[in-house]
């Protein structure tokens, strides 16, 4: 082939890649521009700096609670360096909605042993839904490094089978034992 032939070749192939890259970049601007550079899922936005004193995440709100309607919701506050409550009950074999949001930095929890894996970032509810099937105790570390404190930010996921699982006259269950 004489470089005129080869010249025509590499043009072409220069031709295909800018092709190939102005795609890439036209899907990213596409796809920023249209979630609008939020997270994919539950997009449900929280003020960080009053979370403690309005609204689901007050502290007298957090923890496990039954609604009337028979569904299961847990609160969480992902806070440096520990989640609050420290302990939480879950039923075991009915669906449960865990919520969890942030004042401070970005947080993150995995439930050892199930498909709870999720981001916490201030400004944000994180939502979790899902079935743990067997009673039994499961280890919720923070999975984001947040800061010095970081290794010791854990809480239990208690799972209860169906016949220690009594809420009070509010709806609401926790690990105490009863009196």
């Amino acid at each position: 082939m004489d470089e005129r032939g080869i010249l025509k070749t590499e043009l072409k192939w220069s031709a295909v890649v800018a092709a190939a890259i102005a795609i890439i970049i036209a899907v990213i601007v596409f796809s920023s521009a249209t979630m609008l550079l939020h997270p994919p899922s539950n997009v449900e936005t929280i003020d960080p700096t009053t979370i403690h004193l309005e609204g689901e995440f007050v502290e007298s709100n957090l923890g496990t609670r039954v609604g009337p309607d028979g569904a299961v919701v847990t609160r969480i506050v992902a806070t440096q360096f520990a989640f609050v409550p420290r302990c939480i009950p879950v039923p075991a074999g009915r669906p449960v909605t865990i919520r969890a949001t942030s004042p401070d930095v970005i947080h993150g929890f995995i439930v050892a042993g199930t498909n709870v894996n999720t981001m916490v970032i201030p400004g944000y509810v994180s939502e979790v839904r899902t079935v743990f099937p067997e009673p039994g105790d499961h280890f919720m570390p923070c999975h984001e490094f947040c800061g010095l404190g970081h290794s010791e930010m854990w809480s239990i996921v208690r799972v209860l089978p169906e016949s220690e699982w009594t809420p009070d006259e509010n709806g609401r269950v926790t690990c105490d034992a009863p009196d």
